[in-house]
């Protein structure tokens, strides 16, 4: 068994990424004897993912807990909370916070993550305007929510949509922003997010799609009344969200020289530019990528722990992802492409009493990308069958009836001698 290194690591971040990294570290055997976490919240570690069921009521701030300080002693790790480290001296490899804080290191993750992407619109420093990205920001919306009133939210995305379904859980008269013509339009097409929109209607919210905000406007206090939009209607708001996306937290690479793009770019094994440091989550880019979804990240984690621990491994491959999507109490699930080309062939099936839709598009036989609202039990079963390549034109009837059937077909297809598909064993 290979036995802990001596080497003192550094993992700057105490977000998801770095805490299932730390997860895994301490399973494997060469783990890094030393290992410092600092994190700028001044709480461990949390789900983030649950933030939007806080926000709404449905759960209390206990259950984002992931591990505590306890934990991470116990393991040997040093925590270090409230602290956020503003310089990176790679000659010294030593790190400094901005308590004053300095630390050597021999190895340095960054997994600082990402920020709320802020559009240049004037009166986004008002008073009342408010991202979604952290603990402090969904008990800052839970206290706005406490008067009621009129709430704006910015952006049609799924973390839009939670915002905006939280805030109107807790009483408020809400109004959606979306610039593009349809909701979450990078995950669905246009008939399920017309569902989505339709549900979300009867339950109180006002949905404005191709609507673009020209300014927030303000009481002469600092505080925000509404947001103008572009064509000239006005919608009152004494709370304005903004929830238009994510963008890297790269300023501590790029300060210390690393090569940075839109994020800090790793190799296969999420090494940056310098071998001694290196990038996970939302803040790393590779082969031009990053990543905001949960899969890929832990599939960076599990690379990267077994680099840092010495063990061999395959180096990290983007491979495409499905989502899967609770928007809420909505179920949906998406893959691939989100509108069809010349030669797709497309399938649809529509329950209007259920509410359960589903599209598939299709190439030669073999599912390129999916569209399923309401009901998605079917969507692992399309995604294992468009990652494997598999060709369903002989269950291509089947497709929407269930993976019972389906698969029934292609094993029938697979046992028949005619079948072009069948393997032709060599004789003895």
């Amino acid at each position: 068994m290979q036995q802990a290194t001596t080497e003192h690591l550094v993992i700057v971040g105490n977000g998801m990424a770095g805490h299932r990294l730390i997860e895994a570290l301490v399973k494997q055997p060469g783990r890094p004897m030393s290992i410092t976490v600092i994190g700028d919240e001044s709480q461990p570690a949390y789900n983030r993912i649950l933030l939007s069921p806080l926000l709404a009521g449905e759960m209390e701030r206990d259950a984002l807990s992931l591990h505590d300080a306890n934990w991470h002693a116990q393991q040997g790790i040093t925590l270090v909370l409230g602290e956020r480290v503003i310089t990176i001296d790679r000659k010294t490899k030593t790190l400094t916070t901005d308590a004053g804080r300095t630390l050597d290191y021999d190895r340095l993750v960054l997994a600082t993550g990402s920020r709320p992407a802020m559009p240049p619109i004037p009166g986004l420093a008002l008073a009342g305007v408010h991202v979604f990205r952290d603990l402090n920001d969904a008990f800052a919306l839970r206290r706005a929510a406490e008067t009621g009133g009129n709430a704006v939210v910015i952006g049609g995305g799924l973390l839009g949509l939670e915002a905006a379904e939280g805030l109107r859980k807790r009483g408020m008269d809400v109004s959606l922003i979306q610039r593009d013509d349809r909701l979450m339009n990078r995950q669905l097409d246009t008939t399920a997010a017309r569902l989505l929109e339709a549900e979300l209607r009867a339950r109180g919210l006002a949905i404005v799609t191709d609507a673009t905000l020209d300014h927030l406007t303000e009481d002469g206090q600092g505080h925000v009344t509404g947001a103008r939009l572009s064509d000239g209607r006005w919608l009152p708001a004494a709370c304005v969200v903004v929830a238009i996306g994510i963008t890297p937290n790269t300023a501590l690479g790029r300060d210390a020289g690393l090569e940075v793009n839109r994020a800090v770019i790793v190799d296969d094994t999420l090494t940056t530019s310098d071998p001694a440091i290196h990038a996970l989550g939302e803040c790393c880019e590779f082969q031009g990528n990053t990543f905001g979804l949960v899969e890929p990240i832990w599939q960076q984690v599990e690379v990267l722990a077994a680099h840092l621990s010495g063990q061999p491994v395959d180096g990290y491959v983007d491979t495409p992802c499905a989502t899967k999507l609770k928007v809420s109490g909505v179920s949906l699930y998406a893959f691939g492409p989100t509108e069809p080309d010349a030669d797709h062939d497309v399938l649809t099936y529509r329950d209007p009493v259920q509410g359960d839709y589903r599209r598939l598009l299709l190439r030669n036989g073999r599912i390129q990308g999916a569209v399923l609202y309401g009901d998605t039990a079917m969507g692992p079963w399309y995604f294992a069958h468009s990652r494997d390549g598999t060709d369903l034109g002989p269950c291509r009837q089947a497709l929407m009836l269930g993976t019972a059937d389906a698969d029934a077909l292609l094993a029938e297809h697979d046992l028949n001698p005619e079948s072009p598909e069948r393997p032709v064993k060599e004789a003895a």
